[in-house]
């Protein structure tokens, strides 16, 4: 597949408002200051816009303003007008065990006219935990999702509580392409039947792609390939996002003891763990046949040692310039926001930049917003929403 027939993420308007995970506020006046920070290219501008979260793990913003929260523990939530509303009902059934919950909400494209809405969540069946989907419509006035449907469940559940992906991108053709992690049991991302350790693809009512690499009309299937897979060889990929100006499909996951890697997923590639790793084990073992064998892709980029990260972002943004075609990667280990430096003719990573370590807790998603500003949260008890913006002219 060319890369320019792939891929945007929906950018609607980014209206960023004080958040509260389980009370109303009446304003965000209260929301503290901001600071002013040095990076390489440029000052910046971190305002804490609210605190009291519960583990967010995934944020969209609605076309109106609004904007749709989610927290690991089992809630969605709608932000408006400085208000955080109280448990969207509806919402299918969520195990939350381990590093499960609820994680991921995109929206559909037509979203202004559909309502249509995606989550992505752990739940359980007897065999234990897993990875699903469902699609849903947001009520006109936000408060339940209504004619909720499982379009996607992972096909092989176990007792183990790690390592369940699930982050989501939408398609230019409505497409879902989403993450599931190894599940903790390397092995099964190696086996092109199991849907762990794989980025996957559906469309948006859960049918599978006729062009999806291993689809029963594509030559290179034999039958015992998930028909729903895009890629292989991924450990644990919780960044997934698409370059709105070149098409490409980045995704990026947590490595062992070492070795978190950003990857380009490609149809029917296999990016090789447990194989190859820049890694280790947690017990200081080799990983695999080392870092490289033939059959396995290479990371465009890899970390050694680890900075634990999360969601990522492509900067597409007017408010920094500097930054524009960068990746922004959320980093839970060292805390921090990570910029890597892309050149688009060759691909190739130039430099990589660390910004805010150990200031703000555990970065655990990064967005752009519609005025190029960037907003980040943390993943903690007391989660927080973080704005990144650009620091006035003479503080540069």
């Amino acid at each position: 597949m060319a890369k320019d027939r792939i891929y945007s993420r929906p950018r609607a308007i980014k209206t960023l408002i004080g958040l509260s995970a389980a009370i109303w506020l009446a304003s965000s006046a209260s929301v503290p200051a901001g600071e002013i920070t040095p990076t390489n290219e440029v000052n910046v501008d971190v305002e804490v816009l609210a605190t009291g979260l519960d583990h967010p793990w995934g944020i969209e913003p609605l076309p109106d303003g609004a904007l749709l929260v989610t927290e690991r523990s089992g809630s969605l939530r709608l932000v408006r007008d400085g208000t955080v509303s109280a448990p969207i009902s509806g919402l299918p059934e969520i195990a939350s065990a381990g590093q499960g919950g609820l994680l991921d909400v995109a929206l559909a494209h037509d979203f202004a006219d559909s309502r249509v809405i995606f989550i992505s969540y752990s739940t359980r069946n007897t065999n234990g935990l897993g990875t699903a989907i469902a699609r849903a419509r947001l009520s006109e006035d936000g408060s339940a999702l209504m004619d909720v449907k499982e379009i996607f469940r992972m096909n092989r559940f176990t007792e183990v509580g790690r390592h369940f992906g699930s982050r989501i991108a939408v398609a230019k053709d409505g497409t879902l392409f989403f993450t599931i992690g190894d599940r903790g049991e390397g092995e099964r991302a190696q086996d092109f039947g199991d849907h762990a350790g794989a980025v996957l693809r559906i469309n948006a009512d859960g049918t599978i792609p006729s062009d999806n690499p291993f689809a029963p009309n594509q030559a290179n299937a034999t039958g015992n390939e998930a028909a729903e897979l895009w890629s292989k060889g991924h450990r644990n990929p919780q960044g997934l996002d698409i370059d709105p100006k070149t098409g490409v499909l980045y995704a990026v996951e947590h490595g062992a003891r070492g070795g978190d890697e950003v990857n380009r997923p490609e149809p029917g590639r296999n990016y090789g763990w447990p194989e190859v790793s820049y890694g280790r084990h947690y017990s200081g073992a080799e990983i695999g046949m080392g870092t490289a064998a033939e059959g396995f892709e290479q990371p465009i980029h890899y970390w050694d040692p680890s900075i634990a990260p999360g969601g990522m972002t492509v900067y597409r943004g007017e408010m920094f310039p500097e930054w524009d075609g960068d990746l922004l990667v959320a980093a839970l280990k060292f805390q921090l926001l990570v910029r890597l430096d892309l050149d688009e003719e060759s691909g190739e990573m130039l430099s990589e930049e660390r910004m805010f370590k150990g200031t703000y807790g555990r970065i655990r998603d990064v967005q752009v917003a519609a005025d190029g500003a960037v907003l980040m949260v943390t993943d903690e008890d007391n989660g927080s929403i973080l704005r990144v913006s650009r620091a006035p002219a003479s503080s540069n």
